[in-house]
């Protein structure tokens, strides 16, 4: 498509140089419905990045929308910090009734603040809270949040750079197949447990992502997640599972740790939970771990009403019947279709594909051509971002409501940009 030049003056000038996707996507949008995004000028964008995953549903989506525009037009309460209301009720409701009873799950649900990063803080909190250790292990390239204790837990070195100080308290293991399957699992982290002289101090919790999607998306094996549960049970230890862009059916199931049948004891969940975009987080814990004091852990906005409104329409409307998760498994088929089609079609490029559900990684051996593709994407009018320690892999995490024309004339857009940049 032909791109005139914006006007990006005011950004370029007042906003921050913290800004990052805005100078990866060089235009000035205006609306946005389903999986299209419209920019100022009339130029036509699909969008394969869901607002890194907190748009699962679409932009707008009309039945949120519907929702939200009822509550707002009746005065429903908008800020209500953690009072109790009706639209707080009806989602704990939703969510008891839809997610949590008929998977046997008996969580506790916090509120802690309307971002994955406050999600992670208070679960990183908690677990200390409950075991009386400082110590929290987490894996290689893993992403956890930019406040400071989440980025102790993260393994991107640019981002833990930014926080100025020492990251404590948080020591890294090896991701699964990290080790490109010469170790066997764990035996790092159990000699480091039982060794006296080790210098490990026995950890309050481990935080894990089931597929880490800013660091790369590696796909941890349902096996290795077992094993983790295990050593953790057995070694005195919480599992935190981070499902904050990968929950919410991202990988098929509402969470995306139900393949591996196991049980966190702490999970945490943001980004799509309101489902329209609106910012919402949830800490969910064993009841024996509810051992907060009143207050102890708040913030203003953990109230956010709107978001609970939202929430509670997406999950009556998708996940009452079981049909999200089939449809976004037949979807992610389609995906790997094409991903396979592009690396057979570029071995020389050392092409290769990996992910679950509707969220999947394009990497080459060259580490630069996956923003190579990327900007071409943008230039034939598809959105997607890279992720990865290096940028090096393209990343595609398309709305589940996306419809198998849309995914497919995606699909094809990337196929080209990979062609016109190998």
């Amino acid at each position: 498509m032909t791109i005139t030049q914006p006007d990006l003056s005011v950004f370029e000038t007042l906003e921050s140089e913290v800004r990052s996707y805005c100078r990866s996507w060089p235009t000035v949008f205006d609306r946005a419905q389903g999986s299209r995004m419209y920019d100022e000028d009339g130029h036509t964008y699909l969008d394969f990045f869901a607002g890194a995953g907190s748009l699962n549903y679409g932009h707008n989506n009309p039945v949120l929308k519907r929702a939200l525009i009822d509550y707002i037009e009746r005065d429903g309460v908008t800020h209500g910090l953690d009072m109790s209301t009706t639209a707080k009720r009806a989602f704990l409701e939703s969510f008891q009734r839809t997610i949590l009873r008929p998977r046997d799950l008996p969580y506790k649900v916090m509120f802690p603040g309307p971002t994955g990063t406050n999600a992670v803080e208070s679960a990183l909190k908690l677990a200390r809270k409950v075991k009386g250790r400082e110590s929290i292990v987490s894996f290689t390239n893993a992403f956890h949040g930019m406040s400071l204790g989440s980025l102790a837990v993260t393994g991107n070195a640019f981002k833990r750079a930014g926080a100025g100080i020492p990251l404590v308290h948080g020591t890294p293991m090896p991701f699964d197949n990290y080790l490109d399957g010469r170790v066997p699992d764990f035996l790092w982290f159990e000699r480091l447990l039982e060794d006296q002289g080790s210098g490990l101090n026995q950890p309050a919790a481990v935080i894990v992502e089931t597929v880490q999607g800013e660091g790369g998306i590696n796909v941890a094996r349902a096996q290795w997640l077992r094993e983790l549960a295990d050593l953790c049970k057995r070694r005195d230890m919480l599992l935190i599972v981070d499902d904050i862009q990968m929950g919410c059916g991202r990988t098929g199931a509402f969470f995306s740790f139900e393949e591996a049948g196991i049980i966190p004891d702490i999970v945490t969940v943001s980004k799509s939970i309101s489902g329209y975009g609106l910012p919402m987080a949830l800490t969910l814990f064993k009841p024996e771990l509810d051992i907060w004091e009143p207050g102890e852990h708040n913030g203003t906005f953990r109230g956010n009403n709107p978001a609970f409104v939202t929430a509670a329409a997406t999950l009556d409307t998708y996940w009452a019947d079981g049909q999200m998760e089939k449809q976004t498994l037949a979807r992610g088929e389609q995906v790997e279709e094409a991903l396979r089609a592009i690396c057979d079609e570029h071995t020389r490029l050392g092409a290769e594909y990996r992910g679950r559900g509707l969220v999947w990684g394009l990497e080459f051996t060259e580490k630069s051509r996956a923003s190579a593709v990327a900007r071409r994407a943008f230039e034939l009018g598809l959105l997607i971002e890279t992720s990865g320690p290096e940028s090096e892999v393209v990343k595609l995490l398309p709305a589940l409501t996306i419809t198998p024309e849309e995914l497919d004339e995606g699909l094809r857009t990337l196929a080209r940009a990979v062609r016109e940049t190998a």
